[in-house]
């Protein structure tokens, strides 16, 4: 199996798979960070490709990959073709809840708090030629409390995408097909990139903005929602004042933003 992704969720999993005695034949990362080191030897033993296009490297994964299976975990790079088509089973893990959380992590987490969301999550859906539209295969979902902030709601996605991984991995090795997800009343689909993310101080006068951009300890993790924080006249969060209002636009609104039509790779939500 290969791995595509990034971070400290793309090491775990792989340490993960490794530990438990599967072949890990390649990690593809767009980050040198991701370098195996003396303090992860669990990764350390796989070979290791860096790129920022995972499609140009499609002839080394057609290749490499012995069982067909591709794991895309905190990964933005879109797969195309001809890494689509040729028969890889590729799998990602998604930090929240498709199809309503569609898109990057950073922003379908605020705006889920924006519009009251009461659950969140972690999906495992297949990778088709669309952006988080595969076949949901499993999820797992948490409750959102009325007082939730954001970096509790992210951080509690990522640690629930790693024991989404780790349940579904031995199914998706032996070729058989995740336990479905339960029954529930699906969101409406919604899709959150770079910008809605450009968006969000628009809301500022929203009863629940102080809590959905209170980034806490996430803020380093999230360059483009702080970004657009602080892109903003007069910031709310970056000046601390939740209550205050950016100038020209738009008050109170609790409509979440469109479905983006353009997606570049910037925008892309396997993560």
């Amino acid at each position: 199996m290969i791995f595509v992704g990034s971070g400290a969720l793309l090491r775990r999993a792989v340490t993960h798979a490794v530990g438990a005695g599967h072949r890990v034949d390649l990690v593809v990362s767009d980050d040198p960070a991701d370098r195996p080191g003396d303090d992860r030897a669990g990764t350390a033993s796989a070979p290791h490709l860096f790129t920022t296009d995972v499609n140009a490297a499609a002839d080394q994964l057609l290749t490499r990959c012995s069982d067909g299976v591709v794991w895309s975990v905190n990964n933005r790079m879109i797969f195309r073709a001809p890494l689509l088509g040729h028969g890889l089973r590729i799998y990602n893990i998604h930090n929240g809840l498709l199809p309503q959380h569609r898109g990057l992590p950073s922003a379908a987490v605020a705006f889920a708090l924006l519009r009251g969301d009461r659950e969140y999550g972690a999906t495992l859906h297949e990778v088709d030629a669309g952006v988080d539209t595969g076949r949901v295969l499993a999820e797992l979902r948490f409750p959102v409390t009325g007082d939730a902030r954001y970096h509790q709601v992210l951080l509690r996605g990522i640690q629930t995408c790693h024991r989404l991984f780790q349940r579904s991995l031995d199914t998706v090795a032996a070729g058989r097909a995740p336990e479905p997800p339960a029954a529930r009343e699906p969101g409406p689909s919604g899709y959150y990139g770079l910008r809605a993310l450009r968006q969000l101080p628009s809301y500022a006068a929203h009863p629940a903005y102080a809590r959905a951009t209170d980034l806490g300890v996430t803020a380093p993790f999230v360059p483009e929602l702080v970004a657009a924080l602080r892109s903003a006249p007069q910031s709310p969060v970056l000046a601390g004042d939740a209550a205050r209002s950016v100038p020209g636009r738009r008050r109170g609104s609790q409509q979440g933003p469109q479905q983006d039509d353009i997606r570049t790779i910037d925008e892309s939500s396997h993560k």
